[in-house]
C-alpha cells in the first residue's frame, strides 16, 4: 500500500491500486446505508463498501481518475461548469428515493429526513470529483453527506463554481486566468442542472456558509480532524468573515 497524495495532513488515508482505507467515524454507518443503496440503484459512480482492516479503518473501492487540486481547472470553463452542474443533478435523481434508517447519524445538522429533503452530499465541490479527461465518473468523500434540501448541494458547489470569492482569491486559487463573469456563471450552471434562479442567491449562500461553519463546530468538538485545528487555529473565524463579505458583496453575484 501506498499513502494517497491527495490527502489532508490531519488524515491517515492509505490508498492502494484496488480500495482506500480511511478512519471510521459516528456518520460512517449512515454513509455505508447511502452508499449501499447507491449503488444497489446502478448509480455506480461512488465507492463501493468493503468492509473494514485490521486497524478498524473503512475499506472502500478506489475511484481511478484525476481528484483534489486538479478538479478546479475542469470547471472553469462553461463546458466543465454544465458538467459538473449536471453530475450532481445525476446524483439527486440517484438518491431521490433514499430513506436511510431511523437511527442514522450523519456528521451535523439533523439525522432524519424532513419534507422536502434527500441526503446531499453535503460536499459536492470540483476536489471531490473524480475526472478521467474532462468528464466527471466518480464522487469521493462523502463524510458530509446529511439530510437537506437539495438546494443545500446546490449553493455549496456554487460557492466554489462561481466563484462567491472576492477577485484576489478567485485568481490565486480558483484557476481561472481572468476574473469571470461571476452571474453567467450561476446562470449556466442552475441552467444544466435544471432548476430556476434563486433569488437572493447571495444571502442564501452566506447563510449555508454559516450553517457549515456551525457544523464543523460540532465536528470539532468530538475532536475530529483537521475540524478540530481550525477551530484552534482561527480558521472557523475567517469562514465567518467571508459569509458577512459575501453579503456586502452581493452586487458581485445578483
Amino acid at each position: 500500500m501506498t499513502q494517497s497524495k491527495n490527502v489532508g495532513i490531519h488524515r491517515e488515508i492509505i490508498q492502494n491500486d484496488d480500495a482506500v482505507h480511511r478512519p471510521v467515524h459516528y456518520w460512517t454507518p449512515a454513509v455505508h446505508g447511502l452508499l449501499e443503496y447507491l449503488s444497489s440503484t446502478g448509480f455506480q459512480t461512488v465507492p463501493r463498501v468493503l468492509g473494514f482492516d485490521e486497524q478498524g479503518r473503512e475499506i472502500l473501492s478506489f475511484i481511478k481518475g484525476e481528484s483534489g487540486p486538479a478538479g478546479w481547472a475542469k470547471i472553469t470553463s462553461d463546458e466543465g461548469l454544465a458538467r459538473f452542474a449536471k453530475y450532481l443533478r445525476q446524483y439527486h435523481n440517484a438518491v431521490r428515493d433514499y430513506k436511510p434508517s431511523a437511527d442514522s447519524k450523519w456528521a451535523y445538522g439533523h439525522d432524519r429526513l424532513e419534507p422536502g429533503e434527500i441526503i446531499c452530499h453535503g460536499d459536492f465541490g470540483p476536489w471531490n470529483i473524480v475526472w478521467e479527461g474532462d468528464n466527471p465518473v466518480g464522487i469521493i468523500d462523502w463524510d458530509m453527506a446529511r439530510p437537506a434540501k437539495p438546494e443545500f448541494d446546490i449553493l455549496y458547489a456554487l460557492e466554489f463554481a462561481a466563484p462567491f470569492r472576492d477577485d484576489e482569491e478567485t485568481i490565486k486559487w480558483h484557476h481561472f486566468t481572468k476574473v469571470p463573469d461571476r452571474k453567467h456563471r450561476i446562470a449556466v450552471f442552475l441552467e444544466a442542472y435544471g432548476t430556476d434562479s434563486i433569488p437572493d442567491i447571495a444571502k442564501k449562500v452566506a447563510d449555508m456558509e454559516r450553517e457549515v461553519n456551525v457544523g464543523a463546530r460540532t465536528i470539532a468538538s468530538h475532536g475530529i480532524e483537521p475540524q478540530a485545528t481550525w477551530l484552534k487555529d482561527g480558521t472557523l473565524a475567517k469562514f465567518d468573515d467571508q459569509a458577512k463579505w459575501l453579503e456586502d458583496n452581493k452586487g458581485l453575484f445578483e
